[in-house]
């Protein structure tokens, strides 16, 4: 069974920058791909990055890119979200992703709290 932790989240203001990371235990599916969305009060959870193993390529939403990067530690099976310039709109539980299988995030962290404040 494999577990995912996030931390880094908090209260911020508008314009500042956080950085988000979730550490990987148990069976880890290393060689697949890791990501965050997100989920703000009353909405849908979102894609917000993802990067494939073993980290050549990532891909962003186009509310976050130019502004949130997404980096993996391979070694140390943690996946990280440097998030840049926030926004009030950025305000939303972000939750770490992987995949069992390639093409599906299926595993999840039990997310970590971001505000950002005008």
């Amino acid at each position: 069974q494999v577990e995912l932790v996030e931390s880094g989240g908090g209260l911020v203001q508008a314009g500042a920058s956080l950085r988000l990371s979730c550490a990987a235990s148990g069976r880890t599916y290393s060689r697949n791909a890791l990501g965050w969305f997100r989920q703000a009060p009353g909405k849908d959870r979102e894609f917000v990055a993802a990067i494939s193993w073993p980290g050549s390529n990532a891909r962003y939403a186009d509310s976050v890119k130019g502004r949130f990067t997404i980096t993996r530690d391979n070694e140390k099976n943690t996946v990280t979200l440097q998030m840049n310039s926030l926004k009030p709109e950025d305000t939303a539980v972000y939750y770490c992703a992987g995949q069992t299988i390639p093409g599906r995030f299926d595993y999840w962290g039990q997310g970590t709290q971001v505000t950002v404040s005008s």
